[in-house]
């Protein structure tokens, strides 16, 4: 039998426990993003993309999640380059751990990003592909340097890797596919050459080729169809 004390002290101790605060809930974890792979386009180089890497950075993503992939933008798309991607996504992916990745491509470069998705296996580890102001059904303006450079070729319009990526299902995979093109783009001939069938095709309005790369417009577009 308790004493009175003995009561006093356990009457004490139930009232401190019902007057403590409870526990704060930890809060939810952030899921990661998918880590976001740049592919420049011809003549480029992976500094083209200072302004979209900030504005991702502004929108949550960490440099960790950033990549931009730099290469010789005269060889073969699909003898070369394709199979550079695919092994510079793969690195991307043991660094982070992560089980797919986002493709940004601009130009030339979203030829070389539909290669390695359509034939090089990337379907299984890209989940979301952006072309901004891509030939992705050619352009006649690369008829200018065809003669002596093998990207320029692989451009123009009918080409080998043309009429490769655009036979059958232009988006295949359960990869979700978008282009941002404009009327006004003095590279690419004819401006309808960008969007595909089966893809999310958003015209920016009247921006020359390289305007793409910084237009506010099309950058919040981007970030949007990345986290959709």
């Amino acid at each position: 039998m308790l004493t009175p004390r003995q009561r006093l002290l356990a009457l004490l101790t139930l009232c401190l426990a019902l007057l403590a605060p409870l526990p704060a809930q930890a809060a939810a974890a952030v899921p990661p993003h998918n880590p976001v792979v740049f592919v420049h386009g011809y003549n480029a180089d992976p500094g083209v993309w200072g302004g979209l890497r900030e504005d991702l950075r502004a929108a949550g993503y960490t440099d960790s999640e950033l990549f931009s992939w730099g290469y010789d933008t005269h060889r073969s798309v699909n003898e070369v380059l394709a199979g550079q991607l695919g092994a510079y996504v793969d690195q991307v992916r043991r660094q982070t751990g992560a089980a797919g990745v986002d493709i940004v491509a601009h130009s030339f470069g979203s030829l070389v990003g539909r290669w390695y998705v359509k034939f090089g296996g990337g379907a299984e580890t890209v989940d979301h592909w952006v072309s901004l102001a891509g030939p992705n059904h050619g352009t006649s303006t690369a008829w200018a340097c065809a003669l002596w450079d093998q990207a320029c070729r692989d451009m123009t319009p009918g080409s080998y890797v043309v009429k490769n990526l655009n036979a059958g299902d232009e988006t295949p995979g359960a990869v979700k596919y978008a282009t941002f093109w404009s009327n006004c783009d003095e590279v690419i001939n004819p401006d309808d050459s960008v969007p595909l069938a089966g893809a999310t095709n958003t015209p920016v309005g009247c921006l020359r080729h390289n305007d793409l790369l910084g237009d506010d417009a099309t950058s919040a577009g981007v970030r949007s169809f990345l986290a959709s």
